[in-house]
């Protein structure tokens, strides 16, 4: 199809008029299958030119975006888009050349609401730009099955954050009740308690009560939704900053700390305070993995579009079992702690957009590795300055 046409006009001269006939059926063929391929198809597509007039569009795209006339044909793209967000969105974006892709939008067709995407890409031919390309996708059925999930695992979460607590104040609340018991014992036995024994049984009820406070708020902390301030910050200063904080504890336990930070490693969004929270109990838990002392590595780099962050210890290592369950809740190999450290730190970094993944050895050690999303606005300023740092 592509040297069909240029053929077909440098022997235009030579054929007759049944040959030329002929040609124009082959063609109207060749079209004709083209649009019933486009029309299969079934995203969105608009054609536009370097004018940014509408070229060309199949029909599926007439059931996700509505037109101001019934033929946008020749049209300004921007002035026949019916609604006006996403008008004014592809107004910008072909105005200043940007690639983009995966903007959602939420509109009403029809009395329906859908939520669609838009991708907009240039238009390629011959190595040089002839206009772009504005794909749209509708993605309200893949949102719903999303939500879905999203309720079906929450609920599948605080069910078992809420089985998890109901284990954990057991023991308090059991102790609690033996020492109230003893003391009611002791008063029905002597008539009087003295200030000693009361002072101790009311000591331990007193240890009880703040165990039970610190498993509600480590529990609440886990369910609730995070209100986090997002900002445009350098890892490498987060990291720091909390290698300081934690370092002569580190070291007095025989721990040597190693960093290998990116200089030029560029901003991401984060909420500072969670993300150190996140970062300080990936560590204690390093450092209770190697109660002998042994070595931390923090590494950070660039790569792949993203922002990566590596926390290594020589500890004790996970096993392959125990891996699979790292992040669920009340999870612990500890003999102390809430065993919501971890489950913590992936909502924390699940809440930046970011991944966590681990590798472990028994015996050998175990690397936390983190990535972070870099902001298109972050990567088109690297792409301008030439990859240095933002």
């Amino acid at each position: 199809m592509r040297n069909f046409i240029q053929k077909a006009l440098n022997k235009l001269p030579k054929l007759d008029k049944e040959q030329i006939r002929n040609l124009l059926f082959d063609l109207a063929s060749e079209n004709e299958l083209l649009e019933v391929v486009l029309d299969s198809i079934p995203d969105g597509i608009l054609v536009v030119d370097l004018d940014n007039r509408l070229i060309t569009l199949n029909r599926s795209v007439e059931k996700m975006i509505c037109f101001k006339v019934p033929d946008p044909s020749d049209q300004i793209i921007w002035e026949v888009v019916e609604d006006d967000e996403i008008a004014e969105f592809i107004k910008k974006v072909l105005k200043k050349g940007d690639r983009v892709t995966e903007e959602e939008f939420t509109l009403s067709f029809s009395g329906i609401m859908k939520t669609i995407c838009l991708d907009i890409l240039p238009l390629v031919k011959d190595g040089s730009i002839q206009g772009n390309v504005i794909l749209v996708s509708d993605i309200t059925e893949k949102k719903r099955k999303e939500a879905r999930l999203r309720r079906a695992e929450s609920l599948a979460s605080l069910t078992t954050l809420a089985a998890g607590v109901a284990h954990e104040i057991k023991n308090p609340l059991g102790s609690i009740g033996i020492h109230i018991q003893l003391m009611q014992k002791a008063l029905k036995r002597d008539k009087a308690l003295t200030q000693e024994t009361a002072g101790n049984f009311l000591a331990i009820i007193n240890e009880e009560v703040e165990r039970l406070n610190e498993i509600i708020v480590d529990f609440l902390f886990a369910v609730r939704p995070m209100n986090t301030s997002l900002t445009l910050t350098r890892i490498n200063s987060v990291v720091t900053d909390l290698i300081e904080f934690v370092k002569h504890e580190l070291e007095q336990n025989g721990i040597v700390i190693h960093m290998d930070l990116d200089p030029n490693i560029p901003k991401i969004y984060m909420d500072e305070k969670y993300m150190k929270q996140a970062l300080l109990n990936i560590i204690k838990n390093a450092e209770a993995a190697m109660p002998e002392g042994g070595e931390l590595t923090v590494q950070t780099f660039e790569g792949d579009g993203m922002v990566h962050l590596h926390i290594k210890d020589t500890g004790t290592g996970i096993s392959e079992d125990n891996m699979a369950k790292i992040f669920e809740p009340y999870f612990t190999t500890k003999d102390f702690g809430s065993g919501l450290g971890l489950t913590v730190v992936y909502k924390i970094i699940k809440e930046h957009d970011g991944e966590i993944f681990l590798d472990s050895k028994e015996g050998e050690g175990t690397v936390f590795m983190l990535t972070f999303p870099i902001p298109q606005k972050v990567k088109r300023l690297l792409d301008w300055r030439g990859g240095n740092e933002v």
